[in-house]
């Protein structure tokens, strides 16, 4: 498993190392072009999102309203709520900027496959996590904007809510219900080719990244943010992500939370979807020089979250044997 991680993580930087060298590709506005490769690739991802996903499973979440509440709230409240206590110390643009991308981030909705993945290997409450998982991207199309639109202060950049709430349906909420709808014809085929899903989704974030940075260097932004600066960015996202772990399972102690309940609401309450990353940034930062920089804090977050949980889920798992 951790092979197969570091292999997407060292491709996440080979995509930022070619946006470096070779940006021409990225902003090319021909009539085909990344962003035209890229919202297609987009719609088919959650298409085929909405396939895997079986009503029944859905069914079996449903009823657990106590796991779904801390689950949605972690996601959605504390993670801003944490960050946002940092707000009064940024002084200059340039931090403000990279406030924005950490708050970015924690506005973000939970990762869906590795959350379930990870539960089913601690041996927790699968259909709770199924649930939570895949009503958190819905959730996020609508709360993520939100709380962006709070707080977007961005010279020459502005946030039309309506028009990215509409870009979003567009791209995510439609191919979901259209795959949701066919489930019962295609939904068999999907799951016999879940490997090679993953491939897909993985090369469309790979080209995002790829557009995304290639935009953020032809503008020169990099050369205008130290590297101390976005070491603090790197370090901050791993500490948010032990402080919400410790969070969640302290409320879930203070909920007396069942064992499989607990670990569903530490494993989907905790994750950030670096997928839904991508993709809301193409939509919210479309026309942003910082678009490259706005996914620096999801990647590493992402690359944490994915090889310490993987850790922690192993042990769970092992207790439960022993």
């Amino acid at each position: 498993m951790l092979k197969k991680i570091d292999g997407f993580i060292l491709g996440l930087i080979g995509m930022i190392f070619l946006a470096w060298i070779f940006p021409q590709a990225g902003v090319y506005k021909g009539a085909v072009n990344l962003e035209v490769l890229t919202d297609i690739g987009i719609a088919l991802i959650f298409f085929f999102y909405g396939l895997k996903l079986s009503p029944q499973q859905m069914k079996e979440g449903l009823s657990n309203y106590r796991l779904h509440v801390l689950v949605q709230l972690s996601t959605f409240l504390l993670f801003p709520l944490l960050v946002l206590v940092f707000l009064p110390l940024m002084q200059t643009e340039e931090q403000y900027i990279l406030w924005l991308a950490m708050f970015f981030l924690a506005a973000l909705p939970s990762t869906v496959s590795s959350s379930v993945v990870m539960v089913v290997l601690a041996k927790g409450n699968m259909p709770g996590a199924i649930f939570n998982a895949s009503i958190s991207g819905l959730i996020g199309i609508v709360v993520t904007p939100l709380w962006m639109g709070l707080f977007w202060k961005v010279e020459g950049a502005s946030f039309d809510f309506t028009s990215i709430f509409q870009s979003l349906l567009i791209k995510i909420l439609v191919p979901v219900i259209a795959g949701l709808l066919l489930h019962r014809y295609w939904g068999a085929l999907v799951k016999r080719h879940l490997k090679l899903l993953a491939r897909f989704d993985k090369t469309v974030i790979l080209l995002i990244v790829y557009k995304s940075f290639s935009n953020s260097f032809s503008s020169g932004l990099f050369s205008t943010v130290s590297l101390l600066s976005l070491l603090i960015v790197g370090l901050a996202s791993v500490a948010l992500f032990g402080l919400v772990y410790y969070c969640i399972a302290w409320m879930a102690g203070r909920m007396h939370f069942n064992r499989e309940d607990r670990i569903a609401a530490l494993f989907c309450g905790s994750k950030k979807s670096l997928v839904h990353g991508t993709v809301f940034s193409k939509v919210l930062f479309q026309h942003v020089a910082s678009q490259g920089l706005f996914l620096v804090p999801i990647m590493v977050y992402h690359a944490f979250q994915l090889i310490i949980v993987s850790f922690i889920a192993q042990r769970k798992g092992q207790e439960v044997v022993e």
